[in-house]
């Protein structure tokens, strides 16, 4: 597709590490450059690129992006692992790729700051890590995606898989606290402490299913079932029926006009629930990525296409010369605020934006997923 690949030229061309136009959290509260999961998306993505296109453009930029923030001794700029916020371990990713890719001694020290935050990460009951510090006892389903890809990566990598079952644990167990079984669906996020304003004070859940949460732990599974390797067939086998289980789940849901998801994803009907580009986004990209992997049929795979193709048709536009992406959600969360209290209508209350790096990240690997079907 020419014009995706003209929009993310055109993202490129007017980024750097001091200023990403696609980090929309970063310029609306006014802040430095920092190490941070919304940066990882984006650079995961044009890494992920570069490998399908070998084109030399992505990696540049991508390691350009990176360096900056990786000091020689492995240090990163603006992280502190004692924060345990599992959002930070999502850019940490990227160092995998960039050591292979660029030999820098310090990106391989730079993956070890990285995993001293899981060492010490703490935990729920259950043996999950908590989602923050700040959010004590709490697991949400972002945050699987955000830590255990690159928890597994790092335990087979340098760990000779030592704790590759911990991280299998930890999907479990979402697998059986999280999950709805009148649906199929799983719910935002889940208070092992039953202690937040937020959660039901029989089960810990929050109130409803948000779409790119589920979209979180898609991907979370999908690129962890990747990586695990023969010697956990069985475990692999069982991540694998957990994530068709969710598909199967999410399918019946999907806007039959545009292949999208909504929002608040078993509200469609209700205004002002809306089409939402990140989460259908990230499960067009899961769903194609699991039919090459062998995880899904191949039947599936015009499902994941359709909601590639819904996007583009529906909010991927051009304005005064300019090409963008909307229906991105800004940001959700259940936080210390009341004002975070995960109903239908916060979802609803939270800015809609465009070019927004959690839309357009999860796209850019859609798209890769497209371009592998073409070879």
């Amino acid at each position: 597709m020419e014009i995706l690949d003209h929009y993310i030229d055109q993202l490129l061309a007017k980024s750097s590490p001091q200023a990403p136009v696609w980090n929309i959290e970063k310029i609306k509260q006014g802040q430095k450059p920092s190490w941070n999961y919304i940066d990882g998306c984006m650079i995961k993505a044009v890494l992920e690129l570069y490998h399908i296109r070998k084109d030399s453009r992505y990696l540049e930029f991508a390691d350009r992006f990176i360096d900056y923030f990786v000091r020689e001794d492995g240090s990163i700029d603006s992280y502190d692992p004692y924060e345990y916020n599992l959002d930070n371990i999502n850019a940490g990713k990227t160092l995998f790729d960039l050591y292979a890719l660029t030999g820098k001694e310090k990106y391989r020290l730079a993956i070890d700051t990285v995993y001293s935050q899981l060492k010490g990460q703490p935990r729920t009951s259950t043996g999950n890590f908590w989602h923050k510090k700040i959010y004590p006892h709490q697991i949400w389903l972002d945050g699987l995606y955000m830590a255990q890809p690159f928890y597994m990566q790092y335990e087979l990598t340098y760990r000779d898989g030592e704790n590759c079952s911990d991280s299998f644990n930890q999907f479990l167990n979402v697998y059986r606290l999280m999950r709805d079984t009148r649906n199929g669906l799983y719910y935002h996020a889940y208070d092992d402490s039953r202690a937040s304003f937020w959660c039901d004070k029989v089960t810990g859940l929050s109130d409803n299913f948000w779409l790119r949460a589920l979209g979180w732990y898609a991907m979370a599974l999908v690129d962890t079932i990747e990586i695990m390797p023969k010697t956990m067939s069985g475990e692999k086998e069982e991540l694998s029926r957990i994530y068709q289980e969710l598909i199967d789940s999410m399918l019946p849901y999907q806007d039959e006009a545009t292949g999208m998801w909504y929002q608040v994803v078993n509200r469609g009907r209700i205004s002002p629930n809306y089409l939402e580009t990140s989460g259908s986004a990230i499960f067009a990209y899961a769903i194609m990525k699991s039919v090459r992997l062998g995880i899904l049929a191949p039947s599936y795979y015009p499902l994941g296409k359709r909601a590639f193709e819904g996007i583009c048709e529906n909010y991927l536009s051009e304005k005064d010369g300019e090409l963008q992406l909307d229906g991105i959600c800004l940001v959700a969360g259940l936080g210390n605020t009341e004002m975070r209290e995960g109903t239908f209508d916060y979802y609803m209350r939270e800015p809609i934006v465009k070019n927004d790096a959690k839309g357009v990240a999860p796209l850019i690997l859609a798209y890769v997923e497209l371009l592998f079907s073409c070879r």
